[in-house]
């Protein structure tokens, strides 16, 4: 009983504060929310499976918006999809343009997209990113987001979110992706490519090395494989694990925030790991586009 009231008194008061502070230390000012809007999306993961809506799901595209995140538009099919929104959080996309030739590439592609697309950057980098903005054609709109962690439970969470000072913890990119999307007015989100598959294909050698494989939809080239190799060298088994499951609470904590607003998030990723979201098929989004 003493556990579970400070379990609530975590919840309700100690982490809503931490994150209010957080929020006026390292919070800038993002981009506005839009109103509502009619359209669905779908927020393409870069996970293996998205090959299965590339190839299965193409005459889904006229009837739902799209957003792209990460390396996506080093792909090939990158031109094909032509989604409207885009997203970047790590910053290793901001940092590495003179080290990574990837992201050198990722930042070219951008800059020679010939549709209206939104570009979702986190506004604690702007001035890092000036340079690298006056690269974007002029059909690529900028917005602002706030990756602040916000915890806890109550209203101060919902309002911090609300007015776009932060967000349920960002460990990976999804889910700045959907609460962007939500931002951006829509109501209606579907997932695909979002396998988060990843503790299928984690393990430690005989030298007690972490080794994690995270596959995408494209093949990564060997700059890109040293480079996340390189990344988790110096983590244990539990760090690799707990980060895990903060991604993984996080999703609940987004769930609970879209119930609050009226938005439904629906899984269309085959055998997805993340467990927070009602899943739904193809066939059914195409039983969506009849109704």
């Amino acid at each position: 009983m003493i556990e579970r009231l400070f379990r609530q008194i975590s919840d309700y008061l100690a982490k809503p504060m931490a994150s209010a502070a957080k929020a006026a230390l390292r919070s800038r000012r993002a981009s506005g929310r839009e109103k509502p809007t009619g359209r669905p999306i779908i927020i393409m993961g870069n996970g293996p499976s998205l090959r299965s809506f590339i190839d299965a799901g193409a005459d889904l595209r006229d009837d739902f918006d799209l957003m792209a995140v990460n390396f996506a538009a080093n792909a090939p099919e990158f031109r094909e999809l032509r989604p409207q929104l885009y997203i970047l959080a790590d910053p290793h996309f901001f940092n590495a343009l003179a080290t990574d030739a990837n992201v050198a590439r990722l930042w070219q592609n951008l800059g020679a997209v010939n549709w209206p697309m939104t570009l979702w950057l986190p506004a604690a980098h702007k001035q890092l990113l000036w340079a690298l903005l006056g690269s974007l054609p002029g059909n690529v709109r900028v917005k602002w987001m706030n990756l602040t962690p916000v915890e806890g439970k109550g209203w101060l969470p919902r309002t911090l979110i609300h007015h776009g000072l932060g967000m349920p913890r960002p460990r990976n990119v999804l889910i700045p992706a959907i609460m962007t999307a939500m931002r951006e007015g829509y109501r209606e989100i579907y997932l695909v490519g979002a396998d988060h598959s990843w503790s299928k294909t984690l393990w430690v050698d005989d030298k007690n090395r972490v080794v994690s494989v995270q596959p995408h939809f494209y093949k990564d080239n060997a700059k890109e494989a040293e480079r996340v190799a390189a990344e988790y060298a110096g983590y244990h088994l539990h760090d690799i694990l707990q980060s895990l499951t903060v991604a993984f609470r996080s999703y609940f904590d987004i769930a609970t925030y879209a119930e609050s607003i009226g938005a439904r998030i629906l899984n269309a990723t085959p055998d997805s790991f993340i467990d927070a979201f009602p899943r739904v098929s193809y066939a059914q989004m195409r039983n969506r586009q009849k109704r």
